[in-house]
């Protein structure tokens, strides 16, 4: 459904645009803060048929909405020229590490891919092994069939990316999938290896490129960019921002094909120019760091490659690392460099394995189980971009284990002999031509153990799991978990549903709520519970639809189809999250009486909000009757509210 009309409408209600200094959205209603909100018609937007309510309160102006204020706020900041970019609390995310908001960006546009990815690096790993067991010859066609399905996400990933960047940064996906073909076009890609460059750059020095094409006289650094991350998510950054430049200064009547055209003639050219080149450089002083580490500690530099290999892989360093081992192998006929990753296939699988069986969230637990598997056999992309990066704690742990396997690889000495596969199939390169099993050999047995060992038992004992915030991108799919979860309420002609009280306390009628919106039965009917102690119970059996990433409301829809609001307290939206501790992830199924939250009920009230909260039945015209409780206080024994 379209909600262009409506924000129109809205924006046009709230004073304009220019009387707009920000706006945000919490589970039921768009939070504005207006220049002016004498400028706002009030009554206006109170009267409009898509609107439920309008509230003033703690210097905001607020328009509810109801359970789709997602798709509306996304309207509304679009039609308004305001950041797209801005979550339904991007004030208070802005107030996170900067870590912590790289890794909520990198999971929240991988997540779209998530099923085909772990996909894709299940069919890879077992080609592998039908290869490495003589079930298949990698020169036959069932093998190549079978490598270019499981191979064409990863050799291609610039363009998915592009296309679930772009849309993350509110620009037009095609455009983003436009800049990853060009990234991998094969003609590009060639150029490098067609003949003489034209000409080196910084020749003698760590920054050594050849150049072997220019863009109106300026040097083009090529590098390979399939299967690269964070190339193309920067050039979607500036292309999204671009677009919408351009879209504001450019006559409708030549903007659709006009301000397309000019993106990609700006950004794909910035991006081969400017992009490339910091990546090459920095390959480059990644690979002479590494070669000065071994030469200084054999251990000290395992810690260092083993550890960081997957931030290498995630911002496409590691293609520094690769050439010098190749080198190694052709001058020397070994290559103690990428030996010291060999671990960190076995560290990221058993940190997910942990998830697998501590993880509580179905989609979570869907997901660890191919991303296992790929991980064992060396593709572990699905892991990291799947499991173990979202969740943070298993990423960390990840790399501290694979440093420390790293360094036993370092302190045995082990090399490689041949230029393998990974994962497991990583292991026969270890075998000296030679002596054989070796003490050197031995050394990647005892790294893959202890990596393997440490990672699960940090994962599964220190990374709560089930505590661990929705990423960025879960919350914007909110309405999506919503509409996928309600069903038809199934109650038959004189049946009844039970609705348990999620809190012990006081009962508060709906109509002595201090928030109008509740207090006038606009968002449902219900009650409200004043109370006295911090434990939030599940009043039904059903799924948790909505989960908003401060914790101070979540909506449930029971099995029999009623859709419940638990809004803990009145403006609590402010405390992002302090005094909440939340139990359970979107998309969660929940037993009644099972913990959802647990809140510092004094917490809340000595930072000056009011703790009482609605418990309101958001699809009432479902039901005949709403009823509530004739007790004065209860429980989460007790019944609260009976539909019929």
């Amino acid at each position: 459904m379209s909600y262009k009309k409506l924000a129109q409408d809205i924006i046009k209600l709230v004073g304009g645009k220019e009387n707009v200094n920000s706006v945000t959205h919490c589970i039921t209603r768009l939070r504005f803060k207006l220049k002016d909100e004498g400028k706002a018609d009030t009554e206006a937007l109170k009267s409009h048929d898509q609107v439920v309510s309008v509230r003033q309160s703690g210097g905001q102006y607020q328009v509810v909405i109801g359970n789709h204020v997602a798709d509306v706020y996304k309207a509304v900041a679009e039609v308004g020229g305001f950041d797209s970019e801005q979550s339904q609390d991007n004030e208070e995310q802005e107030k996170g590490s900067l870590l912590n908001r790289f890794v909520e960006l990198i999971s929240g546009i991988f997540m779209p891919i998530l099923g085909v990815l772990a996909a894709s690096g299940m069919i890879k790993g077992f080609n592998a092994l039908f290869v490495a067991l003589g079930w298949l010859d990698n020169t036959g066609g069932t093998y190549q069939v079978l490598n270019a399905t499981g191979d064409a996400l990863f050799y291609f990933l610039p363009i998915l990316l592009g296309y679930s960047a772009m849309k993350k940064f509110g620009g037009t996906p095609f455009i983003g999938m436009v800049i990853g073909m060009a990234l991998v076009y094969p003609a590009i890609g060639d150029l490098s290896s067609s003949g003489d460059p034209l000409y080196t750059l910084f020749k003698g020095t760590v920054f050594e490129s050849p150049v072997y094409i220019e863009f109106f006289g300026i040097p083009v650094i090529l590098m390979k960019y399939s299967m690269s991350v964070v190339p193309v998510i920067i050039s979607t950054i500036f292309a999204a921002k671009l677009e919408r430049f351009l879209t504001r200064v450019i006559p409708s009547v030549v903007r659709m094909f006009l301000v397309p055209m000019l993106t990609l003639l700006i950004i794909i050219p910035l991006t081969f120019i400017a992009i490339g080149p910091v990546a090459t450089w920095a390959s480059q002083l990644l690979g002479q760091a590494t070669i000065w580490a071994y030469d200084l500690s054999p251990v000290l530099a395992g810690l260092f490659v083993g550890g960081l290999w997957l931030v290498f892989v995630m911002f496409g360093l590691h293609w520094g690392l690769v050439p010098i081992a190749i080198n190694n192998i052709s001058t020397q006929g070994f290559d103690p460099i990428l030996a010291m990753i060999f671990a960190h296939s076995f560290a990221i699988a058993t940190a997910v394995l942990a998830v697998w069986i501590k993880t509580k969230n179905q989609n979570t637990k869907a997901l660890s189980a191919p991303a296992f598997i790929s991980a064992i056999f060396g593709v572990t992309e699905p892991a990291m971009y799947g499991i173990a990066l979202p969740l943070k704690k298993p990423f960390i742990f990840t790399i501290i284990s694979s440093a420390i396997g790293g360094g036993i690889l370092g302190f045995f000495g082990t090399k490689l002999w041949v230029m393998g596969g990974l994962g497991v199939f990583m292991m026969p390169s270890f075998i000296h031509p030679e002596e054989g099993l070796n003490y050197a050999f031995m050394g990647s047995i005892v790294a893959t153990v202890v990596s393997s060992v440490l990672s699960f038992v940090l994962t599964y004992f220190f990374a709560d799991i089930n505590k661990e915030e929705n990423t960025e991108e879960t919350q914007e799919n909110t309405k999506d978990t919503q509409d996928k979860t309600k069903t038809t309420p199934s109650l038959n002609e004189g049946e009844k549903l039970e609705i348990a009280s999620p809190l012990k306390g006081q009962v508060v009628p709906l109509n002595e709520v201090s928030d109008e919106v509740f207090s006038s039965e606009t968002m449902g009917k219900g009650v409200a519970v004043l109370p006295t102690e911090g434990k939030v119970v599940s009043p039904v059996k059903g799924v948790i639809t909505s989960l908003f990433r401060t914790k101070h409301a979540i909506g449930i829809t029971s099995d029999e189809g009623a859709e419940i609001l638990i809004h803990v307290g009145l403006d609590t939206v402010q405390l992002d999250g302090k005094h909440f501790v939340s139990h359970v992830e979107q998309g969660d199924i929940v037993e009644t009486g099972q913990l959802l939250l647990d809140v510092d009920i004094e917490g809340v009230k000595k930072d000056g909000f009011d703790t009482v909260t609605p418990i309101i039945i958001t699809n009432t015209n479902s039901f005949v009757e709403v009823s509530n409780t004739d007790k004065s206080t209860v429980t989460s024994a007790d019944v609260l509210l009976e539909l019929k």
